[in-house]
């Protein structure tokens, strides 16, 4: 910022041209009625209601409005004007824009105060996270899983699962119950008992079954595959 210079927020309307000028400050202008036709550098642009420009120091320039126009203008020296001057202003600019009108003509000084920095954050504010268009979700395999789980063997546990999908056991749980309709355990035990059903199967005994399908006893496993059968 130049040393001594102040930036000035004010509201002015525009009509016919006055010819091209430039100055040794940003320029900035936000449109709250009408449409503002202007051209900085020999580029043409034109403001609408919400819309807003930033001229830079030294650019030459001239404004036309044939039906009227009506901005908020800031001068300003503060350099951080060049970083947001590509820039289109955030929609939330223009509330802010007509208060800072109100203010300045209401004669408040706080808004000559406040005002220029504000502007400077609403332009250029980060949009909201609501506003944020979220990456894709990681699939989950779940075949891929469930041969995984099998594999290791009776000892693996929910947070193993997670860590093996590369999800917090927070979100696996989410996704098995958006995906398999069920908690993640569940999932698990419906897993382990289809697998002493496919072992019993293959003609192991009860307690064998039990030991490799991680049941805690023989009988356990009888009144799970009891239940099972029993629909």
């Amino acid at each position: 910022m130049t040393r001594g210079a102040r930036d000035h927020l004010s509201v002015r309307d525009y009509g016919a041209s006055h010819g091209s000028h430039d100055h040794h400050h940003f320029q900035i202008l936000v449109g709250l009625d009408g449409v503002l036709e202007l051209e900085v550098a020999g580029r043409g642009q034109r403001i609408a209601t919400g819309d807003g420009c930033v001229v830079p120091p030294g650019e030459r320039h001239d404004f036309e409005a044939r039906a009227g126009a009506r901005c908020l203008v800031l001068d300003s020296h503060a350099d951080d004007w060049v970083r947001v001057a590509p820039c289109r202003p955030r929609p939330a600019t223009l509330a802010l824009a007509r208060y800072l009108a109100q203010a300045c003509a209401a004669g408040l000084p706080r808004a000559q105060h406040l005002g220029p920095g504000l502007l400077l954050e609403a332009w250029s504010a980060p949009p909201s996270t609501a506003s944020i268009q979220h990456r894709p979700r990681r699939a989950v395999d779940w075949d891929a899983l469930a041969r995984w789980a099998l594999d290791h063997g009776p000892s693996t546990t929910v947070t193993d699962l997670a860590d093996r999908a590369h999800l917090s056991a927070s979100q696996l749980a989410a996704r098995c119950r958006d995906e398999q309709g069920q908690s993640t355990q569940q999932w698990l035990r419906d897993l382990r008992l289809a697998q002493a059903r496919a072992l019993r199967a293959q003609g192991l005994s009860v307690a064998e079954v039990a030991r490799r399908s991680g049941y805690r006893s023989p009988s356990a496993l009888t009144a799970a595959l009891r239940r099972l059968a029993a629909g």
